[in-house]
């Protein structure tokens, strides 16, 4: 009797449960027959068994109908094996379809699996957005440094969205045209005098070219007068001269003085040759005398010639010269 009691109540559980799961099918396939969807009760089941949620597709595929859009539950479901957010798309699919937008599930679908939100860009589409860029710094001709910012309006492009840049090219693109703008300024009183200029400069260059966005509008939000950078590149440009100027004056300087060291070692070299020469003649003298060639007169005669010409020198050199206290 336990036994079989036992086997009564497993089979009790089983039937809860075979109930619950059969009743939320059965639940789903009326929730799809009264909205006019026509997805088969045995399908319902199958999506469980393809790991696919029955609800999800069931549900979007209600909301899709009820929109006026066709779409079968095998595109549903395949999307979803893919990876992608069908509620995402059908939303986006309702969306474009409210707005006159002509956007097809394939397309949709391409859009949502190369990683872009397609329902933001089908509201996008609808209501554009505002991308404020960095603040921009570029130099006029005369030297003066200026600051923009600035804010593009953008629109999303269905058709540019798979395969086309994102918001950071546009933001790329436009500082760059805003450099180049101000850069051929010739004052930057210019600029500040029209600063539209900038925004019909820069939107006249087709930036949004090979873009997932339409530029509507550029409008220069503040410009600031920055540094005058051509003062200080001329003031660097002055000290880096002083500089090298400097460094070759001291080459000089040290050349001259390495010259002067040389010319004093050489006349230290010839006094030590005229000191060496004078040597000599004592040495002559004597030889002189031992020979026979020279008398004691003679020396006399050349002694009283060496005073005479050391008197000389002295009656011919001034007083200031020979006594400086006097």
């Amino acid at each position: 009797m336990d036994f079989m009691y036992i086997l009564f109540v497993i089979a009790g559980i089983i039937a809860l449960v075979l109930f619950y799961f059969i009743f939320s099918y059965i639940t789903l396939w009326i929730q799809a027959l009264v909205s006019g969807a026509k997805i088969g009760l045995i399908n319902i089941i199958f999506m469980r068994i393809r790991k696919v949620p029955p609800k999800l597709i069931v549900e979007s595929k209600i909301m899709a109908v009820k929109a006026g859009i066709e779409l079968s539950s095998d595109d549903l479901e395949s999307h979803f094996l893919a990876g992608g957010n069908v509620s995402r798309v059908v939303q986006a699919l309702i969306a474009a379809d409210k707005a006159n937008i002509e956007l097809v599930f394939n397309r949709a679908v391409a859009i949502d699996l190369a990683g872009r939100n397609v329902l933001e860009a089908v509201q996008m589409s609808v209501n554009p957005k505002v991308i404020e860029t960095p603040l921009v710094a570029a130099m006029a001709k005369d030297g003066i440094q200026l600051k923009a910012i600035s804010r593009v309006t953008v629109r999303a492009n269905i058709d540019r969205l798979v395969g086309g840049a994102g918001e950071e090219t546009i933001l790329a693109r436009v500082g760059e045209g805003i450099v180049t703008t101000i850069g051929s300024a010739v004052t930057h009183k210019e600029v500040l005098e029209n600063p539209d200029s900038i925004s019909k400069t820069v939107l006249s260059k087709g930036l949004d070219a090979g873009t997932a966005y339409e530029i509507l509008s550029i409008d220069i939000a503040d410009v600031d007068v920055g540094k005058n950078i051509g003062a200080e590149l001329e003031t660097d440009r002055a000290e880096a001269d002083k500089k090298i100027a400097q460094a070759k004056a001291e080459e000089k300087r040290a050349m001259a003085f390495a010259q002067e060291q040389e010319m004093k070692a050489r006349v230290q070299e010839m006094r030590a040759k005229v000191v060496e020469a004078e040597a000599q003649v004592p040495l002559a003298m004597a030889e002189a005398f031992r020979s026979g060639n020279m008398g004691i007169m003679d020396y006399y005669r050349m002694q009283n010639i060496s005073a005479d010409t050391k008197m000389r020198d002295q009656i011919a050199t001034p007083e200031s010269d020979s006594d400086p206290k006097q």
